[in-house]
């Protein structure tokens, strides 16, 4: 199945698939026809241009092979075009399964459960940040712990947690940590309902309690943009999502549930090997995929507890946006109110949902599972904020530090992708290899003679981020948009960046 591509500077690079396995239908979108004997149930279907297949990594393709034959699946195992090889399902991988007769899968939704983008637009100019950039980067960066194991400045006892896993942002609401127009314009107003804290584990708590507004490690950042005339695809609906001042600043975060969500899935993945064949005789290609039937007690006891930690992140990002208006505040000498510190949305990747869609004329209820994918709903669809209503859902692709991000919108053209888009630029380079093929410390000198101001919590770190470990973010925003996934409003680069 896979083939080399050849190396760089000397180091061995990732197996690659033989795309001509692939069937076109059209320029962004390939198929690997249904194959019996290998047990897939529903054909796969990757999104994405020739190049961006050409530079995922042979097993985004076997996982996606693998998610085709999981029981109760529904029309296609899809990938989207930032696709890289996971845990289980493929990073941007989408698969919807019957809820009367389907699986839920951890694998489907990932160990950081409801790892998700905010981004939030000021009154402030590139002219006006730039005297204050590194002392603004300086803040944050004290009052927004990042890094391997860090903990947050809140100080929770186990009954606020299990407070925050049910209610969600609605707690910050409560607490001080938020203002209403911001649990309007977070997705499913920031609190996924259902969710049972007597399905947590004491050890999820544990981990949980000093990790509420914190960054964490890895692809997770703090950065400070600007949204520049020549970046602006859409004037008319960029000015609609709050961009609407010339080199107008704007900060976007990335992170997640933290150990908490990580327990979660740990947990829940052990019960399901142990149940899986034993109670249900369902057997799957890779244990990764380990999976109970939807409706089973252990199937809805992990649902419960994965929506618990979908509030705990809703928190966590809560959490940061209050010490970020803390820190502009202090800053500018000015309230968060007189700077236009609001939301323009908050969307969340690794989920699991219950949805209706249309299926071959019908209305199904769908448990739509999105791993490294963003919800991508079109105008006028149930559960889009009031303020989108007629626009479509914001969708935030994120890319690497180096590159710059997109604030892309929903399309009604999404469907067959179960109204899913790409999440962000997607790795073509493991973390390994990056480590060895780039200094950290050099990549922050390099960022700073561009005009990027980075602190990190490790040069290590630091290094595994290097954008040239990552796709093109351009391409797989304007593939996004040629597949009719999402459509490209806003492109924004950094300035400054945290992270950990």
């Amino acid at each position: 199945m896979a083939q080399s591509s050849g190396s760089i500077a000397g180091l061995p690079t990732e197996p690659r698939f033989d795309i001509s396995r692939l069937t076109p239908i059209t320029d962004t979108l390939w198929e690997l026809p249904a194959d019996a004997g290998r047990g897939m149930r529903v054909p796969a279907r990757i999104f994405g241009t020739r190049h961006l297949l050409e530079q995922m990594d042979a097993a985004v393709f076997e996982q996606i092979t693998n998610v085709a034959t999981l029981p109760g699946i529904v029309r296609y195992a899809c990938c989207m075009p930032d696709g890289h090889s996971g845990y289980g399902f493929p990073i941007g991988g989408v698969a919807a399964f019957d809820a009367a007769n389907g699986v839920i899968s951890p694998g489907g939704i990932g160990f950081d459960i409801n790892c998700g983008m905010r981004l939030v637009v000021t009154s402030l100019t590139f002219d006006e940040v730039m005297p204050h950039l590194h002392s603004l980067v300086d803040r944050l960066y004290d009052r927004v712990p990042a890094g391997v194991g860090c903990a947050g400045l809140l100080r929770l006892s186990t009954e606020d947690l299990l407070e925050i896993a049910e209610k969600g942002a609605l707690w910050c609401l409560e607490n001080g940590y938020a203002w209403p127009e911001d649990l309007a314009l977070t997705e499913d107003g920031g609190r996924s309902l259902g969710a049972d804290s007597n399905q947590i584990s004491p050890e999820a708590i544990a981990r949980g309690r000093g990790q509420v507004g914190t960054l964490g490690s890895g692809n997770h950042y703090l950065e400070i943009q600007v949204a520049r005339p020549e970046n602006i695809h859409d004037p008319q609906v960029a000015r609609n999502l709050g961009i609407d001042l010339p080199n107008q600043v704007v900060i976007m975060f990335h992170c997640g549930s933290r150990g908490f969500g990580h327990q979660v899935a740990s947990d829940y993945l052990r019960l399901f090997i142990d149940v899986m064949e034993r109670k249900y005789g369902i057997r799957v290609p890779d244990r990764e995929l380990a999976c109970a039937p939807f409706d089973s007690p252990e199937g809805q006891a992990y649902f419960s507890a994965m929506k618990c930690a979908i509030n705990m992140s809703f928190v966590n990002r809560q959490v940061i946006l209050h010490r970020i208006r803390e820190v502009f505040s202090d800053e500018f000498h000015k309230a968060p109110e007189e700077l236009g510190l609001r939301m323009v949305y908050d969307v969340a990747h690794n989920t699991a949902k219950l949805e209706n869609h249309w299926i071959e004329g019908k209305q199904k209820k769908l448990v739509v599972h999105r791993k490294g994918a963003t919800r991508s709903f079109g105008p006028e669809m149930p559960g889009l904020p009031e303020r989108y209503r007629n626009l479509g859902q914001p969708v935030i692709i994120g890319g690497s530090m180096e590159s710059g991000s997109y604030l892309m919108l929903g399309l009604s053209s999404a469907a067959p992708a179960f109204f899913s888009s790409a999440h962000g630029s997607g790795r073509t380079m493991s973390r390994t290899k990056a480590k060895r093929q780039f200094r950290g410390r050099q990549l922050a000198d390099d960022m700073a003679s561009r005009g990027i101001y980075v602190k990190s919590a490790s040069y290590s770190g630091l290094a595994e981020e290097a954008g040239k470990a990552y796709k093109d973010i351009d391409e797989v925003a304007s593939a996004s948009e040629a597949a009719g996934l999402s459509r490209r409003i806003v492109k924004l680069v950094p300035i400054g960046n945290i992270k950990g």
